[in-house]
């Protein structure tokens, strides 16, 4: 599917209302328990969420994991095999895209080449004979807030890709729906685009108050954005929360190392003392970590991690500071990256951990050269836990 979707056209979408009000009842969305197949391949499988009115929500995944696919069932672009999609209470499972109160933005601007930007923004409006004087208001209002109100007459050809994409939200947004869609939105503009986009795409989803809800796969663009984030693989939901929660308490291996890069150690679970749980490395190494965070993984195998950036450097011999786990190892890789350094440790179990440490010093070698004997620490309680690989059946 390519291009702009609109949700009206010659009929008025359910109760759509106002912009702005989709912080109420409408403005929610859920799915419940939804499976999405193409013949034997199941494609979305015993899914639910519930996306709250009003609120930036992100899908984020990898190529082919169905966060798109999840995006057109609430679009109304295809139909769930089993399951629900409903707005507020209403249940739109068989409803088409333009009777629902929602527009969708794709990746191409689709924009008419031979209208003026004011033009192609007034297009639906015009279509549904909507007054002119109300057509014009609200063409105005909508260039205003996506700033361009000073390129309303020119045509899309003289704009900019970011330029095109904000006149592609513009005709989006001039509907009032009550959510916005937006697959990949952001995938054709080079890097410096897409960062600004990122800033002026939430300042637009809280200016307009309104629901969005964002398809990527890319992390640091779900992290800037969105408040909510559901990481998806294989047709399921791995974790949902704040970016905050995901990055620093991630609950699966795939959402560990998909959000970001964390180093993963298998472990197998010792005595509980007090608020820590003694763990050991497959090489006999004991660790601590946090009794709440194991949860209901003690039964299975268990993976223990810590985020690169966390991880402290120290020569060999050092011990270890009082609340800190701490392996030994040696340098393998030592790179300056320029606002940090990078290296690679190999422990003396043969597990390699990442390391980042900021540039404090402009020392290009960095403290530790290749080959370096070292300690590596963190604090027990920056320790997270998830489940660890099981064996083949």
């Amino acid at each position: 599917m390519t291009g702009t979707g609109s949700v009206a056209t010659d009929e008025d979408p359910i109760d759509a209302g106002p912009a702005g009000g989709g912080a109420g009842d409408l403005g929610r969305i859920r799915l419940e328990r939804i499976t999405k197949r193409y013949g034997d391949q199941v494609v979305i499988d015993d899914l639910s969420l519930e996306l709250r009115g009003g609120t930036f929500y992100a899908l984020l995944g990898p190529s082919g994991c169905g966060k798109t696919t999840t995006l057109r069932m609430i679009g109304g672009f295809e139909t769930p095999t089993a399951g629900r999609v409903l707005f507020g209470e209403t249940d739109v499972t068989g409803t088409p895209p333009n009777k629902r109160p929602v527009n969708t933005v794709f990746q191409s601007y689709a924009l008419f080449p031979h209208l003026t930007i004011a033009k192609n923004v007034a297009f639906g409006l015009e279509r549904r004979k909507v007054d002119k004087h109300e057509i014009r208001a609200r063409v105005a209002e909508v260039l205003e807030q996506v700033q361009l109100s000073h390129l309303a007459e020119r045509r899309p050809a003289q704009l900019s890709g970011g330029q095109q994409q904000r006149a592609a939200l513009a005709r989006a947004l001039v509907n009032r729906p009550r959510a916005l869609l937006l697959d990949e939105p952001l995938g054709a503009l080079d890097l410096r685009l897409r960062r600004q986009l990122q800033v002026e795409l939430k300042r637009i989803q809280q200016d307009v108050g309104i629901t969005f809800v964002h398809v990527t796969h890319d992390q640091e663009e779900a992290m800037s954005m969105a408040d909510t984030i559901a990481v998806m693989n294989r047709g399921r939901i791995e974790q949902q929360g704040s970016a905050e929660d995901l990055y620093e308490r991630p609950e699966t291996s795939f959402v560990a190392s998909f959000l970001g890069t964390s180093n993963l150690i298998d472990v197998t679970l010792g005595a509980a003392d007090g608020e820590h749980t003694a763990v050991t490395t497959f090489a006999g190494s004991p660790l601590r970590v946090l009794s709440h965070r194991i949860g209901g993984l003690a039964g299975g195998p268990v993976r223990v991690g810590v985020r690169p950036e966390k991880v402290r450097l120290r020569p060999a011999g050092t011990p270890a500071e009082p609340g800190e786990n701490a392996l030994s190892g040696r340098v393998s890789v030592s790179q300056f990256l320029g606002v940090s350094l990078h290296y690679t440790i190999t422990t003396d179990g043969g597990q390699d951990l990442d390391v980042m440490v900021p540039n404090v010093d402009g020392r290009a070698e960095g403290a530790f050269p290749a080959g370096a004997p070292v300690v590596v620490a963190w604090d027990a309680d920056q320790t997270f836990v998830v489940e660890g690989e099981r064996d083949a059946a």
